[in-house]
């Protein structure tokens, strides 16, 4: 059964919370590595301090994000997303830059609770999501994928909480630079296409 995708709100607090449980999604991220601060390190942050941050930025309705369910009403699944700006790491790390950032929203973290792996809650995620931007009016759409260490490699789940290559590569997103191993960015537009000026150019010809 396809998984039922709701946006967080306040509301849904106790939903996430269940989901990430005590260690916080991923050794007590709370969602929170994208979001550091140019100088803090992500060991003083995570835990208690990453939670509260976390909560606060939902109580203030500074996060947004995606959370799944499965038939039976319980949160299975979860995917970080907003401006590329909100993830202030991301223009810290040398291989993910780009130049218009200011126009890019990043899918920047997945999370899907053990044992609903592999059964697709991240496609359920990944396809409300770009439906949810484009709804909102976003152009860009960027992803961070980590790629294999060799080709075929399986990559460990506590590795691959930004998606994996094939995943966003289903739903149209293409490379933006590729890497032999590590983090890639892709990207899937989502700007309209101008049809007054193909149709004055097709007239022209």
């Amino acid at each position: 059964m396809k998984p039922r995708v709701e946006p967080l709100s306040p509301a849904r607090w106790a939903d996430l919370e269940k989901l990430f449980g005590e260690k916080g999604a991923c050794a007590g991220c709370w969602c929170m590595f994208w979001r550091l601060e140019k100088g803090e390190r992500f060991d003083d942050v995570k835990g208690a301090t990453a939670k509260r941050r976390f909560r606060a930025l939902v109580s203030r309705g500074k996060a947004q994000g995606l959370l799944a369910f499965d038939e039976g009403g319980e949160p299975n699944g979860w995917l970080a997303l907003g401006p590329r700006r909100d993830f202030a790491k991301l223009d810290r790390a040398p291989s993910l830059a780009c130049d218009d950032a200011d126009d890019v929203h990043s899918l920047p973290c997945f999370f899907i609770k053990p044992g609903a792996r592999g059964q697709g809650v991240a496609t359920a995620l990944l396809n409300a999501a770009v439906l949810a931007l484009k709804k909102a009016g976003a152009r860009v759409v960027e992803g961070y994928p980590v790629k294999p260490t060799r080709p075929g490699g399986k990559i460990p789940a506590a590795f691959a909480y930004t998606g994996t290559l094939p995943l966003f590569e289903k739903a149209g997103f293409v490379l933006a630079e590729g890497k032999p191993t590590g983090k890639q960015r892709v990207r899937l537009s989502l700007a309209p296409r101008n049809t007054s000026s193909r149709r004055a150019a097709a007239q022209s010809k």
